[in-house]
Protein backbone atom coordinates (compact mmCIF):
# COMPACT_ATOMS: atom_id res chain seq x y z
CA UNK A 1 0.00 0.00 0.00
CA UNK A 2 1.08 3.50 -0.78
CA UNK A 3 2.51 5.61 1.86
CA UNK A 4 1.66 9.68 3.06
CA UNK A 5 2.45 11.87 5.18
CA UNK A 6 -1.14 13.15 7.38
CA UNK A 7 -1.60 15.03 10.07
CA UNK A 8 -4.81 14.37 12.78
CA UNK A 9 -4.41 17.52 14.49
CA UNK A 10 -2.65 20.89 13.76
CA UNK A 11 0.70 21.11 15.52
CA UNK A 12 4.35 21.05 15.24
CA UNK A 13 6.42 19.21 13.12
CA UNK A 14 5.89 16.25 15.40
CA UNK A 15 1.99 15.80 14.23
CA UNK A 16 3.87 14.66 10.42
CA UNK A 17 3.30 11.19 10.46
CA UNK A 18 4.40 8.23 8.03
CA UNK A 19 1.02 6.19 7.57
CA UNK A 20 -0.46 3.45 4.99
CA UNK A 21 -2.91 5.85 2.67
CA UNK A 22 -4.67 3.24 0.54
CA UNK A 23 -5.75 5.40 -3.61
CA UNK A 24 -8.10 3.83 -5.77
CA UNK A 25 -8.15 4.01 -9.40
CA UNK A 26 -8.86 7.68 -10.88
CA UNK A 27 -12.03 8.76 -11.38
CA UNK A 28 -13.90 11.33 -14.36
CA UNK A 29 -11.42 14.18 -15.12
CA UNK A 30 -8.71 12.64 -12.55
CA UNK A 31 -5.02 10.97 -12.70
CA UNK A 32 -3.39 8.74 -10.61
CA UNK A 33 0.57 9.88 -10.77
CA UNK A 34 3.33 8.37 -8.91
CA UNK A 35 5.48 10.71 -7.78
CA UNK A 36 9.48 11.20 -8.21
CA UNK A 37 10.04 14.70 -6.71
CA UNK A 38 7.59 17.03 -4.06
CA UNK A 39 7.95 20.54 -3.44
CA UNK A 40 8.43 21.81 -0.57
CA UNK A 41 6.95 25.25 0.74
CA UNK A 42 5.96 27.45 3.55
CA UNK A 43 2.55 27.26 3.21
CA UNK A 44 2.92 23.55 4.08
CA UNK A 45 3.84 24.89 7.70
CA UNK A 46 0.90 27.59 7.06
CA UNK A 47 -1.76 24.18 6.84
CA UNK A 48 0.32 22.12 9.49
CA UNK A 49 -0.29 24.45 11.93
CA UNK A 50 -3.68 25.76 11.30
CA UNK A 51 -3.24 29.23 10.32
CA UNK A 52 -4.19 28.39 6.63
CA UNK A 53 -7.09 25.73 7.60
CA UNK A 54 -7.80 22.59 5.68
CA UNK A 55 -11.41 21.46 4.84
CA UNK A 56 -10.87 18.50 6.91
CA UNK A 57 -8.71 16.27 9.31
CA UNK A 58 -6.81 14.11 9.10
CA UNK A 59 -5.20 15.25 5.63
CA UNK A 60 -2.07 14.64 3.57
CA UNK A 61 0.39 17.48 3.53
CA UNK A 62 1.84 19.17 0.19
CA UNK A 63 1.17 21.08 -2.83
CA UNK A 64 3.36 20.63 -5.17
CA UNK A 65 5.12 17.79 -7.05
CA UNK A 66 6.48 15.69 -10.09
CA UNK A 67 5.92 12.44 -10.85
CA UNK A 68 4.27 9.99 -13.71
CA UNK A 69 1.04 9.39 -14.92
CA UNK A 70 -0.24 5.32 -13.90
CA UNK A 71 -3.71 5.82 -14.98
CA UNK A 72 -6.27 8.16 -16.45
CA UNK A 73 -9.92 8.49 -15.90
CA UNK A 74 -12.81 9.14 -18.02
CA UNK A 75 -12.67 12.58 -19.84
CA UNK A 76 -8.97 12.89 -19.29
CA UNK A 77 -7.52 14.38 -22.75
CA UNK A 78 -4.06 15.33 -23.68
CA UNK A 79 -2.55 13.44 -20.61
CA UNK A 80 -1.63 9.47 -20.98
CA UNK A 81 -0.01 6.83 -18.71
CA UNK A 82 3.52 7.31 -18.82
CA UNK A 83 3.54 11.11 -19.27
CA UNK A 84 5.60 13.25 -16.74
CA UNK A 85 3.34 15.60 -15.24
CA UNK A 86 4.23 18.30 -12.70
CA UNK A 87 1.48 20.65 -10.65
CA UNK A 88 1.97 23.87 -8.17
CA UNK A 89 -1.32 23.96 -6.04
CA UNK A 90 -3.01 20.50 -5.08
CA UNK A 91 -3.54 19.16 -1.94
CA UNK A 92 -1.93 15.65 -1.05
CA UNK A 93 1.51 16.28 -2.47
CA UNK A 94 3.21 14.38 0.56
CA UNK A 95 2.40 10.88 -0.95
CA UNK A 96 3.80 8.01 -2.95
CA UNK A 97 0.98 8.17 -4.98
CA UNK A 98 -2.08 10.21 -5.50
CA UNK A 99 -5.16 10.96 -7.10
CA UNK A 100 -4.79 14.12 -9.03
CA UNK A 101 -7.31 16.73 -11.41
CA UNK A 102 -6.17 16.67 -15.05
CA UNK A 103 -6.97 20.20 -15.13
CA UNK A 104 -3.93 21.16 -12.61
CA UNK A 105 -1.31 19.18 -14.33
CA UNK A 106 1.37 20.48 -16.66
CA UNK A 107 3.17 18.04 -18.81
CA UNK A 108 6.58 18.32 -18.32
CA UNK A 109 8.93 18.75 -21.30
CA UNK A 110 11.74 16.58 -21.93
CA UNK A 111 14.18 18.89 -21.55
CA UNK A 112 12.62 20.03 -17.58
CA UNK A 113 13.80 17.29 -15.52
CA UNK A 114 11.27 16.27 -12.58
CA UNK A 115 13.18 17.42 -9.82
CA UNK A 116 13.32 20.62 -11.28
CA UNK A 117 10.10 21.08 -12.08
CA UNK A 118 9.15 19.71 -8.44
CA UNK A 119 11.50 22.67 -7.04
CA UNK A 120 10.28 25.86 -9.25
CA UNK A 121 6.25 24.88 -10.21
CA UNK A 122 4.93 26.27 -7.16
CA UNK A 123 7.94 29.14 -6.56
CA UNK A 124 8.35 29.53 -10.13
CA UNK A 125 4.64 30.21 -11.16
CA UNK A 126 5.02 32.00 -7.82
CA UNK A 127 7.71 34.24 -9.48
CA UNK A 128 5.61 34.48 -12.50
CA UNK A 129 2.93 36.43 -11.63
CA UNK A 130 4.69 38.52 -9.26
CA UNK A 131 7.13 40.39 -11.64
CA UNK A 132 5.06 39.55 -15.22
CA UNK A 133 1.57 40.41 -13.95
CA UNK A 134 0.96 41.84 -10.08
CA UNK A 135 3.52 44.54 -10.56
CA UNK A 136 5.21 43.59 -13.76
CA UNK A 137 8.94 44.54 -13.69
CA UNK A 138 9.96 47.02 -16.46
CA UNK A 139 13.74 47.84 -17.66
CA UNK A 140 15.30 49.82 -15.36
CA UNK A 141 13.06 49.69 -11.97
CA UNK A 142 15.07 49.13 -8.71
CA UNK A 143 13.10 46.47 -7.08
CA UNK A 144 13.08 45.11 -3.41
CA UNK A 145 12.36 41.77 -2.36
CA UNK A 146 12.66 40.06 0.89
CA UNK A 147 14.03 36.62 1.35
CA UNK A 148 15.93 37.16 -1.40
CA UNK A 149 17.70 33.61 -1.06
CA UNK A 150 14.96 31.83 -0.36
CA UNK A 151 12.74 29.79 -2.84
CA UNK A 152 10.70 32.16 -4.43
CA UNK A 153 13.25 35.24 -3.59
CA UNK A 154 16.21 33.41 -5.48
CA UNK A 155 13.82 33.00 -8.84
CA UNK A 156 12.29 36.77 -8.44
CA UNK A 157 15.29 38.11 -8.19
CA UNK A 158 16.86 36.40 -10.93
CA UNK A 159 13.66 36.64 -13.49
CA UNK A 160 13.88 40.59 -12.50
CA UNK A 161 17.19 41.19 -13.16
CA UNK A 162 16.54 39.01 -16.55
CA UNK A 163 13.77 41.94 -17.47
CA UNK A 164 16.70 44.45 -16.66
CA UNK A 165 15.93 45.70 -13.00
CA UNK A 166 18.38 46.74 -10.70
CA UNK A 167 17.44 44.11 -7.36
CA UNK A 168 17.47 45.42 -3.58
CA UNK A 169 17.40 41.83 -1.74
CA UNK A 170 16.61 40.98 2.45
CA UNK A 171 18.80 38.04 4.03
CA UNK A 172 19.42 37.00 7.27
CA UNK A 173 23.30 36.17 7.10
CA UNK A 174 26.43 37.04 4.99
CA UNK A 175 26.75 33.53 3.91
CA UNK A 176 22.65 34.35 2.33
CA UNK A 177 24.12 37.55 1.28
CA UNK A 178 26.76 36.30 -0.84
CA UNK A 179 24.12 33.31 -2.39
CA UNK A 180 21.97 36.01 -3.25
CA UNK A 181 24.81 38.43 -4.77
CA UNK A 182 25.46 35.12 -7.15
CA UNK A 183 21.95 34.99 -8.05
CA UNK A 184 20.61 38.28 -9.68
CA UNK A 185 20.52 40.37 -6.00
CA UNK A 186 22.57 43.30 -7.07
CA UNK A 187 22.26 45.14 -3.28
CA UNK A 188 21.88 42.15 -0.43
CA UNK A 189 20.77 43.57 2.83
CA UNK A 190 21.40 41.30 6.03
CA UNK A 191 18.50 42.57 7.78
CA UNK A 192 19.88 41.28 11.20
CA UNK A 193 22.40 43.86 11.54
CA UNK A 194 21.53 46.60 8.95
CA UNK A 195 18.08 48.85 8.84
CA UNK A 196 16.87 47.94 5.56
CA UNK A 197 14.70 50.57 5.67
CA UNK A 198 17.72 53.38 5.66
CA UNK A 199 19.96 50.99 3.17
CA UNK A 200 16.83 51.14 0.24
CA UNK A 201 16.92 55.02 0.86
CA UNK A 202 20.63 55.08 0.58
CA UNK A 203 20.80 52.57 -2.44
CA UNK A 204 17.56 54.74 -4.31
CA UNK A 205 18.86 58.29 -3.39
CA UNK A 206 16.23 58.42 -1.33
CA UNK A 207 13.81 57.76 -4.43
CA UNK A 208 12.26 54.61 -2.60
CA UNK A 209 11.26 51.35 -5.14
CA UNK A 210 8.05 51.64 -6.84
CA UNK A 211 7.47 47.54 -5.83
CA UNK A 212 8.43 45.80 -2.66
CA UNK A 213 7.58 41.70 -3.01
CA UNK A 214 7.28 40.91 0.69
CA UNK A 215 6.80 36.85 1.69
CA UNK A 216 8.00 37.56 5.40
CA UNK A 217 5.09 39.71 6.63
CA UNK A 218 4.54 41.03 10.05
CA UNK A 219 8.03 41.71 10.59
CA UNK A 220 8.95 43.93 7.64
CA UNK A 221 5.35 45.52 6.15
CA UNK A 222 5.59 48.70 7.82
CA UNK A 223 9.17 48.75 6.59
CA UNK A 224 8.86 47.83 3.15
CA UNK A 225 5.84 50.49 2.90
CA UNK A 226 8.59 53.06 3.89
CA UNK A 227 10.63 51.74 1.30
CA UNK A 228 8.43 52.81 -1.43
CA UNK A 229 8.61 55.57 -4.01
CA UNK A 230 5.03 57.89 -3.94
CA UNK A 231 2.35 55.68 -6.06
CA UNK A 232 4.62 52.56 -5.12
CA UNK A 233 3.11 49.11 -5.07
CA UNK A 234 3.27 46.77 -1.73
CA UNK A 235 3.01 42.96 -2.82
CA UNK A 236 2.46 41.12 -0.03
CA UNK A 237 2.52 37.38 -0.33
CA UNK A 238 3.22 35.77 2.21
CA UNK A 239 3.86 35.86 5.77
CA UNK A 240 6.80 33.78 7.16
CA UNK A 241 7.07 36.20 10.36
CA UNK A 242 3.32 36.39 11.16
CA UNK A 243 0.23 37.71 9.68
CA UNK A 244 0.18 41.04 9.31
CA UNK A 245 -2.20 43.22 11.16
CA UNK A 246 -5.02 45.40 9.90
CA UNK A 247 -4.16 48.10 7.71
CA UNK A 248 -5.55 51.52 7.89
CA UNK A 249 -6.33 52.72 4.61
CA UNK A 250 -5.22 55.94 4.98
CA UNK A 251 -1.51 55.01 6.19
CA UNK A 252 -1.08 54.24 2.10
CA UNK A 253 -2.40 57.61 1.55
CA UNK A 254 0.16 59.24 4.31
CA UNK A 255 2.68 57.13 3.13
CA UNK A 256 2.42 58.36 -0.94
CA UNK A 257 -0.76 57.46 -2.04
CA UNK A 258 0.72 53.86 -2.50
CA UNK A 259 -0.71 50.43 -3.63
CA UNK A 260 -1.33 47.80 -1.64
CA UNK A 261 -2.05 43.54 -2.42
CA UNK A 262 -2.36 40.11 -1.20
CA UNK A 263 -2.54 38.05 -4.34
CA UNK A 264 -2.34 34.61 -4.29
CA UNK A 265 -1.74 32.04 -6.71
CA UNK A 266 -4.65 30.21 -7.26
CA UNK A 267 -6.14 32.96 -8.44
CA UNK A 268 -3.11 33.58 -11.60
CA UNK A 269 -3.75 30.16 -12.47
CA UNK A 270 -7.33 29.42 -12.07
CA UNK A 271 -8.02 29.27 -15.86
CA UNK A 272 -6.18 26.27 -17.18
CA UNK A 273 -5.23 28.80 -20.35
CA UNK A 274 -2.98 30.94 -17.83
CA UNK A 275 -1.81 27.87 -15.68
CA UNK A 276 0.04 26.64 -19.30
CA UNK A 277 1.11 29.53 -20.51
CA UNK A 278 3.15 30.67 -17.42
CA UNK A 279 4.41 27.61 -16.99
CA UNK A 280 5.68 27.81 -20.85
CA UNK A 281 7.33 31.62 -19.79
CA UNK A 282 8.86 29.68 -16.81
CA UNK A 283 10.24 26.49 -18.29
CA UNK A 284 11.94 29.48 -21.36
CA UNK A 285 13.45 31.73 -18.46
CA UNK A 286 14.90 28.33 -16.95
CA UNK A 287 16.16 26.56 -20.35
CA UNK A 288 17.55 30.19 -21.22
CA UNK A 289 20.35 29.70 -18.09
CA UNK A 290 18.63 32.90 -16.65
CA UNK A 291 16.79 31.56 -13.90
CA UNK A 292 18.84 28.41 -12.72
CA UNK A 293 16.92 25.92 -10.44
CA UNK A 294 18.21 26.08 -7.06
CA UNK A 295 17.54 22.68 -5.32
CA UNK A 296 19.45 23.40 -1.61
CA UNK A 297 18.69 20.27 0.29
CA UNK A 298 17.04 17.42 -0.23
CA UNK A 299 15.29 15.07 2.51
CA UNK A 300 13.62 11.46 2.28
CA UNK A 301 9.73 12.43 2.50
CA UNK A 302 9.65 10.55 5.69
CA UNK A 303 12.03 12.77 7.37
CA UNK A 304 9.59 15.83 6.11
CA UNK A 305 9.33 16.84 10.41
CA UNK A 306 13.09 17.78 10.09
CA UNK A 307 12.66 20.07 6.56
CA UNK A 308 9.98 21.78 8.42
CA UNK A 309 12.44 22.65 11.16
CA UNK A 310 15.09 23.49 9.01
CA UNK A 311 12.41 25.50 6.87
CA UNK A 312 10.96 27.27 9.94
CA UNK A 313 14.30 28.30 11.45
CA UNK A 314 15.78 29.63 8.00
CA UNK A 315 17.91 26.87 7.50
CA UNK A 316 17.33 26.27 3.88
CA UNK A 317 18.84 28.05 0.79
CA UNK A 318 16.75 27.60 -2.76
CA UNK A 319 14.33 25.03 -3.05
CA UNK A 320 13.54 21.83 -1.06
CA UNK A 321 12.77 18.54 -2.32
CA UNK A 322 11.47 15.80 -0.27
CA UNK A 323 12.06 12.41 -1.95
CA UNK A 324 9.82 9.50 -1.76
Amino acid sequence: MPHAIRIHRHGGPEVLAWEDVPVGRPGPRQVRVRHTAIGLNFIDIYHRTGLYPLPALPAVLGREAAGVVEEAGSGVEGIAPGDRVAYAIHPGAYSEVALVAAGVLVPLPDDIEDGQAAAIMLKGLTAHYLVRRTRPVLAGDTVLVHAAAGGVGTIVCQWAKRLGATVIGTVGSDAKAEYARARGCDHPIVYTREDFVARVREITDSRGVPVVYDSVGRATFLGSLDCLAPSGMMVSFGQASGPVPPVDPLLLSHKGSLFLTRPTLATYIAKRADLLAGAAELFDVVRSGAVRVEIGQTYDLRNVGQAHRDLESRKTTGSTLLLP
